[in-house]
């Protein structure tokens, strides 16, 4: 049972979903376009905000606030959702758990009220779940500033008219043998730093994804997040924590299915009768319903240990796994529902199908997934 507050909240977003997204999100879909002005009214609820704390701007909630939010958003449209998430848990958070009180001042009241949006460079071209060993983007100490020189891959509301900031993993040097990797803050518009044009997608058409190069960019050593060497480290709790959030996105695209086929087959008649009067049917959104269930109790749970300061990773893991796969299977379902309905991209749960794919491969592909699990069960030890 969730308390008051987060019974509020989740009505709250709901109802914003229903209202003010559902209705206008398919034209910007079909247009590819960047929803500036939903974007605009989330960040008047405080969502952007929703686990920063009151003194830098935030609501002074915490993280399962924000999964909640995800969640409602999601249940009506993905571009959104994601772009929530990415904002805050990607954006935000690094600053807020690994920024100096410089920092900290600078960035958060802005990100806070999305008045800006904050973007993580991590991924590049040649390298995807092996960061380490993909990543080429460096990072040299000249005097007083930072030199980037590389290319970043796939970042989320990178190119947005009010993108304000990149945290950028970069190789800084060697130690052990092994690669350095710090992250560093880069404002939009600083010299060196050209973000591409949009990419082309096939779902999460009304976000905002691109490819970023750096060459000789430079910015104050200043501008270096958390400790120097600790970069790699620093992405890694991110991820853990992100994966719990793109959990719960997931979720909300799978109850969103749920939600559409149970309307659709009252009003959709075969042979006599509604096709909900079929067991075929009902046998279907019945799995649908229990998929969901499950994914967002793995969800909860993993939130409630990560809150409670306990070890998490492997609930992150499970929660990302079993929810991304429950988000794929609702999808294929509930379009095969639809039938050639669910095929136009007129209907939600066409857009719903196209948007699944991703849940399955970014902050962790599935597969990575299963090998941190492996991991926590002590079986790479073997």
């Amino acid at each position: 049972m969730l308390n008051d507050e987060y019974s509020e909240l989740r009505k709250t977003v709901e109802a914003f979903a229903r209202e003010v997204v559902a209705p206008v999100i398919g034209d910007y879909y079909e247009r590819e376009e960047f929803p500036y002005d939903i974007v605009r009214q989330m960040g008047a609820m405080g969502l952007f905000g929703l686990p920063l704390p009151e003194e830098h701007g935030g609501m002074g909630g915490d993280y399962f606030a924000l999964c909640l939010a995800l969640e409602e958003l999601a249940r009506v449209d993905s571009s959104v959702a994601i772009t929530l998430e990415a904002a805050v848990s990607l954006g935000a958070m690094p600053i807020h758990r690994f920024g100096t009180a410089e920092q900290k001042a600078t960035w958060l009241p802005r990100l806070a009220s999305g008045e800006v949006l904050g973007a993580f460079g991590l991924t590049e071209p040649g390298g995807g779940s092996d960061v380490p060993g993909g990543m080429r983007t460096t990072a040299v100490l000249d005097g007083n500033e930072w030199v980037i020189n590389g290319t970043k891959a796939f970042i989320t509301n990178s190119g947005t008219d009010i993108t304000g900031v990149v945290g950028v993993a970069a190789i800084t040097g060697e130690r052990d043998g092994k690669k350095e990797i710090s992250t560093i803050l880069v404002p939009s518009g600083t010299p060196g730093f050209t973000v591409s044009k949009k990419y082309s997608k096939v779902g999460w058409n009304a976000s905002d994804t691109r490819e970023l190069s750096f060459s000789d960019c430079r910015v104050p050593a200043g501008n270096l997040l958390g400790e120097r060497g600790r970069g790699y480290a620093q992405f890694l709790q991110t991820l853990d924590e992100g994966r719990i959030a793109i959990a719960a996105l997931s979720v909300g695209l799978a109850q969103g299915c749920v939600d559409e086929s149970l309307r659709y087959v009252r009003e959709r008649q075969a042979f006599g009768h509604p096709i909900g009067h079929y067991q075929a049917i009902q046998f279907k959104i019945a799995d649908m319903e229990a998929r969901t269930h499950t994914a967002r109790l793995a969800y909860y749970h993993a939130a409630e240990k990560m809150l409670a300061g306990r070890p998490f990773k492997k609930e992150a893991a499970i929660a990302k796994l079993v929810s991304s796969n429950a988000a794929m299977d609702n999808s294929r379902e509930a379009t095969q529902i639809f039938g050639g309905y669910g095929f136009m991209n007129e209907f939600p749960v066409g857009r719903f199908y196209r948007d699944a794919k991703i849940l399955e491969i970014g902050e962790g592909t599935s597969e990575v997934q299963r090998m941190l699990i492996a991991r926590q069960l002590g079986l790479s030890d073997l």
